[in-house]
């Protein structure tokens, strides 16, 4: 775990200062008072979130698996916006994205319906198409 944390802490530094030097130091602060509350917002609407995710697979829409991905993305997605840092932030943007990928492919997804066919209707039409030869044959 610590091999992951010391590498995301140095990236996190490093492009939070270079984004300080360019954007400069008001809009800094300005770049991390709205991302926290925009993942302070996110992280509010997040039940709500999950009862969409829950409504969509009750419908067929989503599986298990869309909607553990689709909820674990958008929460972690909300985190990492509150995290200050211009590397958090773009995580939790690639998350949040992530969420609306899942929902979009849910959205367009056809609800899955279990048709019952009848056994053999297409084996009753080559039969009587079997038949038809048969007869033809028999009366020449």
């Amino acid at each position: 775990m610590i091999f992951l944390i010391v590498p995301f802490a140095l990236i996190e530094l490093y492009l939070s200062l270079k984004t300080g030097e360019t954007i400069g130091f008001f809009w800094s602060v300005v770049w991390i008072v709205l991302s926290f509350a925009l993942g302070m917002i996110l992280l509010q609407k997040s039940s709500q979130t999950m009862m969409s995710n829950m409504q969509s697979m009750r419908q067929g829409k989503l599986d298990v698996r869309r909607f553990q991905n689709a909820s674990m993305s958008y929460f972690v997605g909300a985190i990492l916006l509150i995290i200050p840092g211009v590397f958090s932030d773009f995580l939790g943007i690639l998350a949040l994205f992530y969420t609306l990928y899942l929902q979009f492919i849910a959205k367009i997804t056809p609800e899955r319906t279990t048709h019952f066919t009848k056994q053999g209707d297409d084996n009753v039409i080559d039969v009587e198409i079997i038949d038809e030869h048969s007869h033809s044959d028999r009366s020449s």
